[in-house]
């Protein structure tokens, strides 16, 4: 079975389970996360690969990590994430690329993000929960943060914390690759 397939049955079940213990409808889940119910459906009987966007809304409606979502089983109180066992999620052609480096339920979603981002490059990501808070560590060129429309430089070495909960994005405006470390912490859902 490819990882591609594990992945798919992983977020199959996981979906369905979560969404299960949290009482939601398919109806419910898709108002939430902002998805169609079809696509819920396919998603619960592992016949499509939804998009990493897709993936975050389910995590965030449901109050659960995307580790969580994807995780081919639950084990011991600790965790050690081999290398060969880190998610690239996200990437383009030109070598950009984010990588879930491990997450947990602390008591709601906490997740460890690898980014690169060539230059000229930029992801952009719509708001999350409200209590969400991202803190980003530049290890190598700069990022450019824009929060609702303000720009914030993050040059190496630096650091930065914001609240999530509004529409931002992550870019490279410089000449060499950016790369930074990111973590995400989303509310439970109560």
């Amino acid at each position: 079975m490819s990882d591609l397939d594990l992945l798919t049955q992983s977020l199959a079940r996981n979906v369905k389970r979560w969404r299960t213990e949290r009482g939601f409808t398919l109806d419910a889940l898709a108002a939430r996360a902002g998805v169609s119910r079809g696509m819920l459906i396919q998603i619960e009987q592992a016949r499509t690969n939804p998009s990493i966007g897709t993936v975050v809304k389910i995590g965030d409606a449901l109050g659960i990590s995307i580790t969580t979502l994807l995780d081919y089983e639950r084990g011991p109180k600790v965790r050690v994430v081999p290398a060969e066992q880190v998610v690239r999620l996200w990437h383009t052609d030109a070598g950009s690329y984010s990588r879930l480096l491990a997450g947990t339920e602390a008591p709601g979603p906490l997740e460890m993000w690898d980014w690169r981002l060539m230059p000229g490059e930029s992801s952009g990501s719509d708001p999350h929960p409200t209590g969400t808070v991202e803190i980003a560590h530049v290890t190598a060129g700069e990022l450019t943060l824009t929060v609702e429309g303000a720009e914030y430089r993050v040059p190496a070495g630096a650091s930065v914390t914001f609240e999530a909960n509004a529409t931002h994005r992550y870019a490279n405006e410089g000449d060499v690759p950016t790369e930074m470390v990111l973590t995400v912490s989303v509310p439970p859902v109560h």
